[in-house]
C-alpha cells in the first residue's frame, strides 16, 4: 500500500491573527501539572495533549486529566489543521496496553480518553490496538470509564466490527469541520465515511454513548454548522463539541475568523434545541475538554431523557 505524506507538499505561510482578550491560557505552573508530567513522562506514555499543542494542558493536567495518543507519535496523514507530526510510523508497541493501564491506576483516573493517529499502514487501521487498550483498562481499572477518540477508519473493512468487541462508555470520533472544507482541511478524510462510523457504532449498541467534534473559524458558515448538527442528529449522535480553530503554525491552515463568545453560546442554544444530550461550544472547548465531568452529565441527561419518554 503506497501512502501519501502530503507534508513534504509546499504549503504557503499564513500570518496567525493576534488572539482576542477572550482566548487565554495559564502557564503551568501547580504541583499537580508537575506530577500529571511525571507519571506520563515515566511510563513512556504519548498525549495528544503535547503532540497537538492542546491550549488546556495546564489546566487539564493540573486536575491529572490527560489524552493518551495510542499507536505511535506519528500519523499516516497530513491534517492541514492538526500539528501532529505525519511520516512513516514506527511499528506497534505491544506493551502499550500494559503502560496506559499502569498510568491510569498511579493517576487515579475516574474516567480516561484514548486517541490514535491514523494508521493507514495497518490492515484494521489500529482497531484491534484500540480493543487491547480498553480491555487491559477494564481488567486493571474496573471503575474507570473509558472514551475512546478514533480515526474513521477509512478502507479498513474489519475495523467496526474488531471494535464491537468491546466498547467503550463513550465513542468519540470528531467531524472536525463541514464537508465544502474536507478538501482543504481533512484531505485524506470523508465526510460521509465518518457519519457512517458514527451511526453505525450507535445502531451496534444503543447505550455506549456517541460524540464528536468541530472546529470553526475555519471560512464555515453558521447554516453549515447548523446542517452539520443535523447529521449528526441523525446518526443519533449524543454530544457535540464546538471550539475555535488555533493554527499551531504558518504552516498549518488558515485561521479565517475568531468566533465570539456570544457565537459560541447561539451554536449551544441551537445544538440542544436540535436534540443533543450534551453540548460544549466554547472558544477553548476540544475533544476531551472537561471529558471526566461532562461523562456525569451525559449519563444524568440520558436518565432525565427517559424518564421523560
Amino acid at each position: 500500500m503506497t501512502i501519501r505524506h502530503p507534508e513534504k507538499v509546499h504549503r504557503k505561510k499564513n500570518n496567525i491573527p493576534k488572539k482576542p482578550p477572550w482566548i487565554r491560557v495559564k502557564a503551568p505552573i501547580s504541583n499537580l501539572f508537575k506530577l500529571t508530567s511525571k507519571v506520563i513522562k515515566k511510563n513512556n506514555i504519548t498525549t495528544v495533549c503535547e503532540e497537538a499543542s492542546c491550549p488546556n494542558i495546564s489546566e487539564c493536567w493540573q486536575k491529572k486529566h490527560a489524552t493518551f495518543m495510542i499507536l505511535g507519535d506519528t500519523c499516516t496523514r497530513a491534517c492541514s489543521f492538526c500539528n501532529v507530526k505525519t511520516g512513516k510510523p514506527n511499528i506497534i508497541d505491544i506493551f502499550e496496553p500494559n503502560k496506559i493501564a499502569k498510568t491510569v491506576k498511579e493517576l487515579k483516573l475516574k474516567h480516561v480518553v484514548i486517541t490514535s493517529v491514523d494508521r493507514d499502514d495497518l490492515i484494521d487501521g489500529g482497531a484491534q490496538h484500540f480493543v487491547n487498550v480498553i480491555n487491559k483498562i477494564r481488567k486493571e481499572c474496573k471503575k474507570t470509564t473509558i472514551e475512546i477518540l478514533t480515526p474513521d477508519f477509512y478502507k479498513k473493512i474489519n475495523a467496526k466490527n474488531i471494535l464491537y468487541q468491546s466498547m467503550p462508555d463513550v465513542f468519540n470520533h470528531n467531524l472536525e469541520t463541514v464537508p465544502r472544507l474536507y478538501p482543504t482541511i481533512r484531505p485524506g478524510s470523508r465526510y460521509f465515511v465518518s457519519l457512517e462510523l458514527l451511526n453505525d457504532v450507535k445502531e451496534k449498541n444503543p447505550l455506549v454513548f456517541t460524540k464528536s467534534g468541530l472546529m470553526v473559524g475555519l471560512g464555515e458558515t453558521k447554516e453549515e454548522i447548523y446542517q452539520v448538527m443535523d447529521d449528526l442528529r441523525s446518526a443519533n449522535v449524543d454530544f457535540l463539541t464546538i471550539g475555535q480553530y488555533l493554527p499551531p503554525s504558518e504552516q498549518h491552515a488558515k485561521l479565517e475568523k475568531f468566533i465570539t463568545p456570544n457565537e459560541f453560546n447561539d451554536y449551544q442554544i441551537m445544538a440542544k434545541a436540535k436534540g443533543f444530550l450534551m453540548v460544549s461550544s466554547s472558544p477553548l472547548t476540544r475533544s476531551s475538554y472537561h471529558a471526566s465531568e461532562d461523562f456525569a452529565k451525559l449519563k444524568l441527561a440520558r436518565e432525565n431523557r427517559n424518564k421523560i419518554n
